[in-house]
Protein backbone atom coordinates (compact mmCIF):
# COMPACT_ATOMS: atom_id res chain seq x y z
CA UNK A 1 0.00 0.00 0.00
CA UNK A 2 1.53 3.42 -0.88
CA UNK A 3 2.30 5.47 1.83
CA UNK A 4 -0.42 8.27 2.52
CA UNK A 5 0.54 11.79 2.51
CA UNK A 6 -1.09 14.01 4.85
CA UNK A 7 -3.18 16.60 2.77
CA UNK A 8 -5.80 16.76 5.51
CA UNK A 9 -6.91 20.80 6.65
CA UNK A 10 -6.94 19.50 10.41
CA UNK A 11 -8.81 21.13 12.61
CA UNK A 12 -5.71 21.93 15.05
CA UNK A 13 -2.48 21.15 13.10
CA UNK A 14 -1.39 20.65 17.15
CA UNK A 15 -3.61 17.55 17.32
CA UNK A 16 -2.24 13.77 16.42
CA UNK A 17 -6.01 12.52 15.88
CA UNK A 18 -6.72 9.07 16.31
CA UNK A 19 -7.72 7.13 12.88
CA UNK A 20 -11.49 5.78 13.78
CA UNK A 21 -11.77 2.47 11.44
CA UNK A 22 -15.38 1.38 12.31
CA UNK A 23 -17.52 1.24 15.14
CA UNK A 24 -20.49 -0.43 16.95
CA UNK A 25 -23.35 0.17 19.45
CA UNK A 26 -21.55 3.25 21.72
CA UNK A 27 -18.14 2.21 21.13
CA UNK A 28 -15.75 3.34 18.41
CA UNK A 29 -12.60 1.76 17.54
CA UNK A 30 -9.49 2.90 15.88
CA UNK A 31 -6.92 1.45 13.07
CA UNK A 32 -3.96 1.29 16.74
CA UNK A 33 -6.69 -1.36 18.58
CA UNK A 34 -8.20 1.41 21.12
CA UNK A 35 -11.77 1.40 22.22
CA UNK A 36 -13.74 4.30 23.30
CA UNK A 37 -17.46 4.44 24.64
CA UNK A 38 -18.90 7.19 22.90
CA UNK A 39 -20.13 9.52 25.92
CA UNK A 40 -21.07 12.39 23.50
CA UNK A 41 -22.71 10.96 20.34
CA UNK A 42 -19.68 12.08 18.40
CA UNK A 43 -20.98 15.91 18.19
CA UNK A 44 -23.82 15.45 20.43
CA UNK A 45 -25.34 13.71 16.82
CA UNK A 46 -25.31 9.80 16.75
CA UNK A 47 -28.47 9.29 18.92
CA UNK A 48 -28.69 6.02 17.58
CA UNK A 49 -25.04 4.90 18.13
CA UNK A 50 -22.61 3.38 15.58
CA UNK A 51 -23.10 0.41 12.43
CA UNK A 52 -26.97 0.62 12.49
CA UNK A 53 -27.42 -1.61 9.93
CA UNK A 54 -31.28 -0.29 8.89
CA UNK A 55 -30.18 2.70 8.54
CA UNK A 56 -27.39 1.90 6.48
CA UNK A 57 -29.28 -0.31 4.18
CA UNK A 58 -32.29 2.72 3.70
CA UNK A 59 -29.00 4.93 2.33
CA UNK A 60 -28.16 2.16 0.12
CA UNK A 61 -31.32 1.06 -1.48
CA UNK A 62 -32.42 5.01 -1.94
CA UNK A 63 -28.34 5.97 -3.74
CA UNK A 64 -29.19 3.32 -6.02
CA UNK A 65 -32.48 4.25 -7.03
CA UNK A 66 -31.42 7.96 -7.58
CA UNK A 67 -28.82 9.73 -5.44
CA UNK A 68 -29.34 13.72 -6.36
CA UNK A 69 -33.26 15.74 -7.14
CA UNK A 70 -32.66 19.32 -7.47
CA UNK A 71 -35.61 20.71 -5.43
CA UNK A 72 -36.40 23.80 -7.54
CA UNK A 73 -37.30 21.00 -10.11
CA UNK A 74 -38.28 17.76 -8.66
CA UNK A 75 -39.32 15.92 -5.63
CA UNK A 76 -39.32 12.85 -4.12
CA UNK A 77 -41.77 10.67 -1.86
CA UNK A 78 -39.13 10.62 0.92
CA UNK A 79 -39.04 14.56 0.97
CA UNK A 80 -43.10 13.97 1.87
CA UNK A 81 -42.90 11.42 4.25
CA UNK A 82 -40.00 12.57 6.32
CA UNK A 83 -41.34 15.51 6.41
CA UNK A 84 -44.73 14.26 7.80
CA UNK A 85 -43.35 12.04 10.05
CA UNK A 86 -40.84 15.25 11.63
CA UNK A 87 -44.67 17.47 11.84
CA UNK A 88 -46.34 14.38 13.68
CA UNK A 89 -43.33 14.91 16.15
CA UNK A 90 -43.67 18.47 16.33
CA UNK A 91 -45.51 20.43 18.98
CA UNK A 92 -48.91 21.02 17.60
CA UNK A 93 -49.88 23.63 14.68
CA UNK A 94 -46.37 23.20 12.96
CA UNK A 95 -46.98 23.03 9.56
CA UNK A 96 -44.23 22.61 7.09
CA UNK A 97 -40.67 21.05 7.02
CA UNK A 98 -37.33 22.82 4.91
CA UNK A 99 -34.98 21.26 4.65
CA UNK A 100 -30.72 21.43 4.31
CA UNK A 101 -27.70 19.78 5.80
CA UNK A 102 -26.68 20.99 8.97
CA UNK A 103 -27.33 23.05 11.82
CA UNK A 104 -25.95 26.43 10.68
CA UNK A 105 -27.69 26.55 7.56
CA UNK A 106 -30.72 25.69 9.38
CA UNK A 107 -30.61 29.05 11.59
CA UNK A 108 -29.41 30.72 8.78
CA UNK A 109 -32.57 30.18 6.95
CA UNK A 110 -34.66 30.47 9.78
CA UNK A 111 -32.99 34.14 10.19
CA UNK A 112 -34.06 34.92 6.75
CA UNK A 113 -37.41 33.77 6.33
CA UNK A 114 -38.14 36.17 9.39
CA UNK A 115 -36.51 39.21 7.19
CA UNK A 116 -38.36 37.76 4.22
CA UNK A 117 -41.57 37.91 6.02
CA UNK A 118 -41.71 41.37 7.81
CA UNK A 119 -40.08 42.73 4.29
CA UNK A 120 -42.98 41.14 2.27
CA UNK A 121 -46.03 42.08 4.72
CA UNK A 122 -44.89 45.88 4.73
CA UNK A 123 -42.76 46.11 7.76
CA UNK A 124 -39.56 46.24 5.86
CA UNK A 125 -37.76 48.04 8.83
CA UNK A 126 -37.45 44.44 10.84
CA UNK A 127 -34.22 43.03 10.26
CA UNK A 128 -32.16 43.06 13.76
CA UNK A 129 -32.10 39.71 15.12
CA UNK A 130 -32.01 39.13 19.29
CA UNK A 131 -29.74 36.05 20.21
CA UNK A 132 -28.00 35.32 23.28
CA UNK A 133 -24.65 35.54 25.25
CA UNK A 134 -23.55 32.20 25.87
CA UNK A 135 -25.29 30.13 22.45
CA UNK A 136 -24.36 29.04 19.95
CA UNK A 137 -26.48 28.79 16.59
CA UNK A 138 -23.42 27.52 14.10
CA UNK A 139 -20.37 29.10 11.90
CA UNK A 140 -21.94 30.91 8.95
CA UNK A 141 -21.58 34.59 8.84
CA UNK A 142 -25.83 35.09 10.05
CA UNK A 143 -25.59 32.16 12.48
CA UNK A 144 -22.27 33.09 14.12
CA UNK A 145 -23.56 36.84 14.63
CA UNK A 146 -27.07 35.86 16.61
CA UNK A 147 -24.74 33.30 18.21
CA UNK A 148 -23.45 34.19 21.84
CA UNK A 149 -19.78 32.29 21.72
CA UNK A 150 -17.54 35.10 22.08
CA UNK A 151 -14.46 32.81 21.74
CA UNK A 152 -16.05 31.68 17.77
CA UNK A 153 -17.17 35.29 17.54
CA UNK A 154 -13.56 37.54 18.33
CA UNK A 155 -11.60 36.50 15.12
CA UNK A 156 -14.49 37.76 12.73
CA UNK A 157 -16.25 40.22 14.73
CA UNK A 158 -15.83 42.66 11.45
CA UNK A 159 -17.83 40.45 9.23
CA UNK A 160 -20.64 40.20 11.58
CA UNK A 161 -24.15 40.85 10.58
CA UNK A 162 -25.88 43.85 13.08
CA UNK A 163 -27.68 41.66 15.77
CA UNK A 164 -28.63 42.53 19.51
CA UNK A 165 -27.38 39.52 22.60
CA UNK A 166 -28.85 39.56 25.93
CA UNK A 167 -28.35 37.16 28.57
CA UNK A 168 -29.14 33.58 28.65
CA UNK A 169 -29.96 32.46 32.21
CA UNK A 170 -27.05 31.26 34.40
CA UNK A 171 -27.71 29.61 37.63
CA UNK A 172 -24.03 29.59 40.20
CA UNK A 173 -24.37 26.28 42.16
CA UNK A 174 -26.04 28.02 45.48
CA UNK A 175 -29.14 28.98 43.68
CA UNK A 176 -32.38 27.47 44.96
CA UNK A 177 -35.37 27.59 42.64
CA UNK A 178 -36.56 31.33 43.70
CA UNK A 179 -33.27 32.35 42.26
CA UNK A 180 -33.29 30.66 39.44
CA UNK A 181 -36.62 32.53 38.94
CA UNK A 182 -34.98 35.84 39.63
CA UNK A 183 -32.82 35.20 37.12
CA UNK A 184 -35.12 34.45 34.13
CA UNK A 185 -37.17 37.56 35.32
CA UNK A 186 -34.36 39.42 35.03
CA UNK A 187 -33.29 38.01 31.89
CA UNK A 188 -36.80 38.57 30.70
CA UNK A 189 -36.50 42.50 31.72
CA UNK A 190 -33.71 42.79 29.87
CA UNK A 191 -34.89 41.56 26.82
CA UNK A 192 -37.69 43.87 27.01
CA UNK A 193 -35.38 47.21 27.53
CA UNK A 194 -33.39 46.04 24.27
CA UNK A 195 -36.79 45.97 22.41
CA UNK A 196 -37.74 49.07 23.91
CA UNK A 197 -33.76 50.67 23.14
CA UNK A 198 -33.84 49.70 19.61
CA UNK A 199 -37.61 49.77 18.64
CA UNK A 200 -39.89 46.62 17.97
CA UNK A 201 -40.13 48.32 14.85
CA UNK A 202 -36.60 46.63 13.85
CA UNK A 203 -36.58 43.67 15.31
CA UNK A 204 -37.43 40.85 13.09
CA UNK A 205 -36.85 37.35 15.27
CA UNK A 206 -35.16 36.58 18.54
CA UNK A 207 -33.40 33.05 18.67
CA UNK A 208 -32.97 30.82 21.68
CA UNK A 209 -31.76 27.01 22.25
CA UNK A 210 -34.68 25.81 25.39
CA UNK A 211 -31.62 24.33 26.43
CA UNK A 212 -28.14 25.24 26.49
CA UNK A 213 -26.25 22.83 25.15
CA UNK A 214 -22.18 23.43 24.43
CA UNK A 215 -21.69 26.72 25.58
CA UNK A 216 -23.70 26.06 29.22
CA UNK A 217 -23.15 22.70 29.70
CA UNK A 218 -27.09 21.93 29.80
CA UNK A 219 -28.39 25.08 31.50
CA UNK A 220 -32.36 24.64 31.64
CA UNK A 221 -34.55 27.52 32.74
CA UNK A 222 -37.33 27.52 35.29
CA UNK A 223 -40.65 27.32 33.20
CA UNK A 224 -41.68 30.89 33.42
CA UNK A 225 -38.31 31.57 31.08
CA UNK A 226 -39.29 30.19 27.69
CA UNK A 227 -43.35 30.95 28.13
CA UNK A 228 -42.08 34.54 28.81
CA UNK A 229 -40.16 35.09 25.57
CA UNK A 230 -43.10 33.55 24.05
CA UNK A 231 -45.43 36.15 25.28
CA UNK A 232 -42.79 39.21 24.53
CA UNK A 233 -42.61 38.22 20.74
CA UNK A 234 -46.33 38.04 20.41
CA UNK A 235 -46.37 41.31 22.12
CA UNK A 236 -44.27 43.27 20.26
CA UNK A 237 -44.85 41.15 16.73
CA UNK A 238 -41.06 39.45 17.05
CA UNK A 239 -40.66 35.86 15.55
CA UNK A 240 -39.34 33.22 17.90
CA UNK A 241 -37.05 30.74 16.28
CA UNK A 242 -36.32 27.44 18.78
CA UNK A 243 -32.71 26.26 17.93
CA UNK A 244 -33.32 22.39 18.62
CA UNK A 245 -30.38 21.44 16.77
CA UNK A 246 -28.80 19.47 19.83
CA UNK A 247 -31.92 19.16 21.83
CA UNK A 248 -34.60 17.58 18.77
CA UNK A 249 -35.42 14.20 18.25
CA UNK A 250 -35.33 12.86 22.19
CA UNK A 251 -32.20 13.81 23.20
CA UNK A 252 -33.92 15.49 26.40
CA UNK A 253 -36.52 12.60 26.72
CA UNK A 254 -39.03 14.30 24.69
CA UNK A 255 -38.71 14.44 20.43
CA UNK A 256 -38.16 18.06 20.98
CA UNK A 257 -37.02 20.10 24.24
CA UNK A 258 -39.74 22.45 23.82
CA UNK A 259 -42.57 20.11 24.39
CA UNK A 260 -41.59 20.10 28.25
CA UNK A 261 -42.95 23.52 28.28
CA UNK A 262 -46.71 23.74 27.87
CA UNK A 263 -48.34 25.59 25.80
CA UNK A 264 -44.95 27.45 24.15
CA UNK A 265 -45.00 26.86 20.23
CA UNK A 266 -42.66 29.03 18.84
CA UNK A 267 -42.32 30.67 14.85
CA UNK A 268 -39.75 28.16 13.72
CA UNK A 269 -38.08 25.26 15.05
CA UNK A 270 -34.73 24.40 13.84
CA UNK A 271 -33.39 21.02 13.78
CA UNK A 272 -30.06 18.90 12.54
CA UNK A 273 -27.48 16.34 14.49
CA UNK A 274 -30.16 13.48 15.91
CA UNK A 275 -32.29 13.61 12.71
CA UNK A 276 -30.31 11.04 10.79
CA UNK A 277 -28.37 9.95 13.92
CA UNK A 278 -25.62 11.48 12.38
CA UNK A 279 -25.55 9.34 9.40
CA UNK A 280 -26.23 11.61 6.99
CA UNK A 281 -26.00 15.31 6.80
CA UNK A 282 -29.77 16.66 7.20
CA UNK A 283 -31.20 19.60 9.27
CA UNK A 284 -33.88 21.93 8.12
CA UNK A 285 -36.63 24.12 10.09
CA UNK A 286 -40.30 23.17 10.84
CA UNK A 287 -42.54 26.39 9.81
CA UNK A 288 -45.74 27.01 12.03
CA UNK A 289 -48.88 27.52 10.22
CA UNK A 290 -49.52 30.95 10.83
CA UNK A 291 -45.97 31.63 9.25
CA UNK A 292 -46.75 29.60 6.57
CA UNK A 293 -49.95 31.72 5.88
CA UNK A 294 -48.18 34.81 5.94
CA UNK A 295 -45.76 33.21 3.01
CA UNK A 296 -48.65 32.29 0.89
CA UNK A 297 -49.99 35.50 1.25
CA UNK A 298 -47.47 38.13 1.18
CA UNK A 299 -44.80 36.04 -0.98
CA UNK A 300 -46.90 34.28 -3.20
CA UNK A 301 -45.44 31.49 -2.05
CA UNK A 302 -41.92 31.67 -2.70
CA UNK A 303 -39.36 31.58 0.12
CA UNK A 304 -36.10 33.40 -1.60
CA UNK A 305 -33.94 31.31 -0.38
CA UNK A 306 -32.13 27.51 -0.75
CA UNK A 307 -29.48 24.92 -0.85
CA UNK A 308 -28.15 22.70 -3.33
CA UNK A 309 -28.41 19.67 -1.15
CA UNK A 310 -31.96 20.66 0.27
CA UNK A 311 -33.87 17.87 0.18
CA UNK A 312 -30.67 15.20 -0.71
CA UNK A 313 -32.65 12.06 -1.35
CA UNK A 314 -29.84 9.57 0.34
CA UNK A 315 -30.19 12.26 3.64
CA UNK A 316 -33.92 12.24 3.60
CA UNK A 317 -33.68 8.41 3.73
CA UNK A 318 -31.41 8.13 6.79
CA UNK A 319 -33.57 10.57 8.87
CA UNK A 320 -36.59 8.66 7.49
CA UNK A 321 -35.17 5.39 8.93
CA UNK A 322 -33.76 6.99 11.64
CA UNK A 323 -37.01 8.10 13.23
CA UNK A 324 -38.56 4.93 12.71
CA UNK A 325 -35.43 3.70 14.70
CA UNK A 326 -36.48 6.29 17.76
CA UNK A 327 -40.12 4.68 17.35
CA UNK A 328 -38.86 1.32 17.25
CA UNK A 329 -36.00 0.66 19.85
CA UNK A 330 -38.62 2.87 22.46
CA UNK A 331 -35.62 5.35 23.08
CA UNK A 332 -37.81 7.68 24.70
CA UNK A 333 -37.97 4.96 27.79
CA UNK A 334 -34.45 4.36 27.55
CA UNK A 335 -33.34 7.89 27.70
CA UNK A 336 -35.44 7.86 30.67
CA UNK A 337 -34.00 4.59 32.51
CA UNK A 338 -30.01 5.46 31.62
CA UNK A 339 -30.69 9.69 32.14
CA UNK A 340 -31.78 8.68 35.81
CA UNK A 341 -29.21 6.16 36.93
CA UNK A 342 -26.35 8.94 35.37
CA UNK A 343 -28.08 11.48 37.40
CA UNK A 344 -28.17 9.14 40.84
CA UNK A 345 -24.54 8.54 39.87
CA UNK A 346 -23.19 11.63 39.51
CA UNK A 347 -24.84 12.92 42.76
CA UNK A 348 -23.11 10.03 44.73
CA UNK A 349 -19.79 11.28 42.94
CA UNK A 350 -20.76 14.77 43.89
CA UNK A 351 -20.79 13.84 47.51
CA UNK A 352 -16.91 13.33 47.04
CA UNK A 353 -15.58 15.70 44.44
CA UNK A 354 -13.65 19.18 45.62
CA UNK A 355 -14.67 20.66 42.15
CA UNK A 356 -18.15 19.38 40.99
CA UNK A 357 -20.61 22.54 41.74
CA UNK A 358 -23.48 21.81 38.98
CA UNK A 359 -25.03 18.66 37.53
CA UNK A 360 -28.17 20.07 35.36
CA UNK A 361 -29.88 19.07 32.52
CA UNK A 362 -32.76 16.82 30.36
CA UNK A 363 -32.82 13.19 29.24
CA UNK A 364 -29.17 11.97 27.97
CA UNK A 365 -28.12 15.91 27.67
CA UNK A 366 -26.00 16.07 31.01
CA UNK A 367 -24.14 19.09 31.97
CA UNK A 368 -21.34 19.05 34.73
CA UNK A 369 -19.74 22.19 35.89
CA UNK A 370 -16.39 21.99 37.79
CA UNK A 371 -15.19 24.85 39.99
CA UNK A 372 -11.74 25.52 41.69
CA UNK A 373 -13.41 25.60 44.62
CA UNK A 374 -17.41 25.11 44.47
CA UNK A 375 -17.89 25.90 47.94
CA UNK A 376 -17.02 29.66 47.63
CA UNK A 377 -17.94 29.27 43.98
CA UNK A 378 -14.31 30.32 42.70
CA UNK A 379 -13.77 29.19 38.77
CA UNK A 380 -10.63 28.15 37.35
CA UNK A 381 -8.61 30.58 35.56
CA UNK A 382 -9.47 29.95 31.59
CA UNK A 383 -5.49 28.89 31.17
CA UNK A 384 -6.38 25.77 33.35
CA UNK A 385 -8.50 24.24 30.43
CA UNK A 386 -10.10 21.95 33.24
CA UNK A 387 -12.70 20.76 30.98
CA UNK A 388 -10.38 20.35 27.68
CA UNK A 389 -7.78 18.47 30.23
CA UNK A 390 -10.30 16.37 31.35
CA UNK A 391 -11.39 15.11 28.54
CA UNK A 392 -8.02 14.05 27.25
CA UNK A 393 -7.49 12.10 30.46
CA UNK A 394 -10.97 10.72 30.07
CA UNK A 395 -10.26 9.28 26.39
CA UNK A 396 -6.89 7.73 27.73
CA UNK A 397 -8.76 5.57 29.77
CA UNK A 398 -11.38 4.56 27.21
CA UNK A 399 -14.01 7.03 27.03
CA UNK A 400 -15.41 10.62 24.92
CA UNK A 401 -16.71 13.36 26.78
CA UNK A 402 -17.90 16.76 25.38
CA UNK A 403 -15.81 19.45 27.08
CA UNK A 404 -16.80 23.12 27.00
CA UNK A 405 -15.87 26.46 28.61
CA UNK A 406 -17.04 30.10 29.19
CA UNK A 407 -20.26 29.41 30.27
CA UNK A 408 -20.41 31.84 33.05
CA UNK A 409 -18.99 35.12 30.70
CA UNK A 410 -17.24 34.05 27.45
CA UNK A 411 -14.20 33.13 29.77
CA UNK A 412 -15.00 31.78 32.75
CA UNK A 413 -16.58 28.61 33.67
CA UNK A 414 -15.46 24.65 32.82
CA UNK A 415 -18.65 22.11 32.39
CA UNK A 416 -18.80 18.76 30.26
CA UNK A 417 -21.62 17.24 28.71
CA UNK A 418 -22.73 13.69 29.02
CA UNK A 419 -24.98 12.83 25.72
CA UNK A 420 -24.59 9.00 24.95
CA UNK A 421 -26.38 7.64 22.55
CA UNK A 422 -29.86 7.18 23.19
CA UNK A 423 -30.19 3.32 23.04
CA UNK A 424 -26.84 2.82 25.26
CA UNK A 425 -26.99 0.15 27.10
CA UNK A 426 -27.20 0.15 31.40
CA UNK A 427 -23.27 -2.07 31.18
CA UNK A 428 -22.14 0.56 28.84
CA UNK A 429 -23.48 3.07 31.14
CA UNK A 430 -21.66 2.19 34.10
CA UNK A 431 -18.26 1.75 32.28
CA UNK A 432 -18.90 5.49 31.14
CA UNK A 433 -19.56 6.72 34.74
CA UNK A 434 -16.78 4.42 36.24
CA UNK A 435 -14.47 6.03 33.99
CA UNK A 436 -15.98 9.41 34.02
CA UNK A 437 -15.24 8.54 38.14
CA UNK A 438 -11.29 7.74 37.85
CA UNK A 439 -10.77 10.61 35.72
CA UNK A 440 -12.74 13.15 37.96
CA UNK A 441 -10.67 11.66 40.98
CA UNK A 442 -7.06 11.72 39.32
CA UNK A 443 -7.57 15.47 38.26
CA UNK A 444 -8.53 16.44 41.77
CA UNK A 445 -5.30 15.14 42.71
CA UNK A 446 -3.41 17.48 40.73
CA UNK A 447 -5.48 20.76 41.66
Amino acid sequence: MAKIIDSVFHRDFNTNYPIITHGEGSHVFTEDGEVYIDGSSGAVAANLGHSNENIAKAMYEQAMKIGFVHTMRFETNLLHLTSQKIIELAPKNMESVFFCSGGSEANESAIKLCRQMNRDRGKATKFISIGRWQSYHGNTIGSLSVGGDVQRRYPYTPLLNKTEHIDAPYYPPHFSEGDKIQEDERCLNQLRRVINEVGAESISAIIVEPIVGSQQGAMVPTSIYLKGIRNICSEFDIYMIVDEVMTGFYRTGESFAILHEKDVVPDIITFGKGVTAGYAPLAGMIVHENLMKQLKKYSNGKFLHGFTYSGHPVCLAAGYSAIAEYENQNIKENVKNQSSFIYKRLNEIKKNSKTIGSIRGKGLLIGVEFFENKEEVKYFDKEMLFAAKFNSLAMKKGAVFYPGSGGLDGTKGEHILIAPPLNITTADVEKLMNIFEETLYEMERTI
